[in-house]
């Protein structure tokens, strides 16, 4: 380890670094996408840059960009969206509406291009400067090994293949330098969002944003402004199939919780899914599994039952359940 990184450290310091190869595979839910994993090493440089230059971005995005950010993660997303509707709506008691946009075909519409702009705009050292770009501009598809099926490929739409876009287009996903690099995109249009259009109540989660007001017609005029950004500026499209305007008390679904008045929990699929996956686990992964979702779950204020659902499975696996529902502990059988 110690001769490799110290191999590493020539190559960065002489300016002779260069990505190796990636590994691309094909996962299937909730949806079938391809992900890209960097060489370990590769990693390592990841993790060098993000740490370097990483605060002096993140410094600048508003308080409502979440997702890839220390201690900003789902449910941070998911308590501000409801501290946000509790706001607006005066604790339930006035009628609002939300839009909720989603980004089409997100991390393979990213304009490598437009990028390197506003990146290099914030970095004023030339080294710094050169490995941004190094990780930026490597394109993985020239040199990569597919594990798995090849023909799993095929389960993801040819549209949302990296494989299929021009060479300055699309970020890998799966790698750490890949989310930071979006959230830096996205800035652009947290700001406009803040400080253009206006909007006092707002969140995003990488490329899912909700935006909250009491009239429709302001939030339809804040989806023309946006949607024209987007293409203007980022070049890259709403997704009009998941755009949604309704009232608030019809429940917001974002980030994996439902906000309904007074109550909120986790979204119905993930809920099942977790259900699921842990009555058909392997014995060896019940206990460690079941922890992770009875923590998942307990997210969500409102969810005792779904709780309760879950436990019922894992004592049927032959796992003891706490009395508050919210651990699990080995037992002899499974």
């Amino acid at each position: 380890m110690e001769h490799n990184l110290r191999d590493l450290y020539d190559e960065l310091l002489d300016g002779s670094y260069r990505p190796g190869r990636s590994i691309c595979f094909v996962i299937t839910r909730p949806k079938a996408r391809e992900v890209w994993a960097a060489d370990f090493r590769d990693r390592v440089v990841h993790h060098l840059l993000y740490n370097r230059i990483g605060p002096r971005f993140e410094r600048s995005f508003v308080a409502d960009s979440c997702a890839c950010i220390k201690e900003r993660g789902t449910l941070y997303a998911a308590q501000r969206l409801e501290a946000k509707i509790r706001s607006i709506t005066q604790n339930w008691t006035r009628p609002a509406h939300y839009l909720k946009c989603d980004l089409a075909n997100f991390f393979v519409s990213i304009d490598k291009t437009v990028l390197s702009e506003l990146l290099l705009a914030k970095i004023s050292d030339p080294f710094w400067q050169w490995l941004t770009g190094a990780v930026l501009m490597h394109d993985p598809r020239t040199d990569f090994e597919f594990r798995g099926d090849p023909a799993s490929i095929d389960l993801v739409p040819a549209h949302k293949r990296l494989m299929n876009q021009p060479a300055h287009l699309g970020l890998p996903i799966g790698n750490l330098s890949s989310q930071f690099f979006a959230n830096v995109y996205l800035d652009a249009l947290d700001q406009r969002a803040k400080h253009i259009v206006r909007a006092r109540h707002y969140v995003r989660y990488v490329d899912d944003f909700v935006f909250l007001h009491e009239s429709p017609d302001w939030l339809n005029a804040a989806h023309a402004d946006i949607a024209a950004f987007l293409l203007a500026r980022l070049c890259v499209r709403l997704n009009e199939h998941k755009t949604i305007l309704q009232p608030i008390e019809r429940g917001v679904d974002f980030v994996g919780h439902v906000i309904k008045p007074w109550r909120r929990s986790t979204r119905r699929r993930t809920v099942n899914e977790g259900v699921r996956r842990v009555a058909n686990a392997p014995a060896v992964d019940v206990h460690v599994m079941a922890n992770s979702y009875f923590g998942l779950y307990g997210q969500a204020p409102a969810s005792h039952h779904d709780r309760a659902r879950l436990a019922n499975v894992v004592r049927g696996r032959g796992h003891a359940v706490n009395h508050g529902l919210t651990k699990t502990y080995r037992g002899t059988r499974s």
